[in-house]
């Protein structure tokens, strides 16, 4: 498997011929965001890998539209370079309304689809749990899902992305055991000063604990720089992820912003 970190959430897989793009943010940098409910956020960092040079792809998962660090307007504009969005139920609803994808299909957390391209393997791709907040706070940040991709018939999935969420019940429990050959992990501790200490993504503690219930081949750190309102960056995060255990930190791999890496 193939990994190119662009920036934020944004990842460019490829695995036996199949091209999959994960959250695609690709505005330049210096724009503020609104979040809703008075937040906000400023993009500090442009895509390491432009658009026009990603290529064709046969899917994008989204594991939210509604918020610009995830979906922004460039990302938006650009997912007609892929076949197939396979996003929230609302998000597919919006995109296909207004008309920003032909095929985006939505899921929640449990549902599954498998997709088929001649000459690739066949994917059953399945909805994971994500909280994006505190306890009853969806109803202000949205839903948000994750994805495991797997061999029709394989045993564990051959990639995990566990789109933007806290540590939580339902997520230890996909969690657990899961082991995946490869593992997004997306953390940035995301903050706004009008909500204080409420964490809307893990930071690199909780990616401690998850990896180590998780098990993956290898874990990729992503969604940990390149917006304001991530309260730790990636520096802050490879220290906390150096200093884990090691069943933990011989796990961890980043990946250079830009730079394909090649994992088992």
């Amino acid at each position: 498997m193939r990994i190119t970190r662009i920036g934020g959430p944004t990842a460019l897989v490829e695995w036996e011929g199949w091209r999959i793009l994960t959250d695609p943010t690709f505005d330049p940098p210096g724009r503020t965001y609104s979040f809703g409910a008075g937040t906000s956020s400023r993009k500090t960092t442009g895509p390491a890998v432009d658009l026009s040079d990603i290529g064709a792809v046969d899917i994008v998962l989204l594991s939210h539209h509604h918020h610009a660090d995830n979906l922004d307007d460039a990302g938006r504009a650009g997912l007609g370079v892929a076949r197939t969005v396979l996003t929230t139920i609302a998000g597919a609803k919006s995109l296909s309304t207004s008309g920003a994808h032909r095929d985006a299909r939505g899921l929640r957390a449990g549902d599954a689809i498998t997709l088929t391209a001649e000459g690739k393997p066949d994917l059953v791709i399945t909805a994971t749990p994500c909280r994006h907040g505190a306890p009853l706070t969806r109803p202000i940040v949205g839903p948000v899902i994750g994805f495991t991709l797997a061999r029709v018939g394989g045993a564990h999935p051959v990639l995990w992305m566990t789109g933007d969420t806290v540590m939580y019940r339902a997520l230890r429990r996909v969690a657990a055991g899961l082991h995946p050959d490869v593992a997004l992990v997306h953390i940035g501790a995301v903050k706004f000063p009008l909500t204080g200490p409420l964490a809307y993504t893990m930071d690199a503690d909780d990616a401690v604990e998850l990896i180590g219930l998780a098990e993956p081949g290898t874990a990729v750190p992503v969604h940990v720089e390149g917006w304001s309102h991530f309260s730790q960056q990636e520096d802050a995060a490879a220290r906390v992820l150096d200093a884990a255990p090691g069943a933990v930190r011989e796990r961890v791999r980043w990946a250079p912003l830009g730079e394909p890496i090649e994992l088992p």
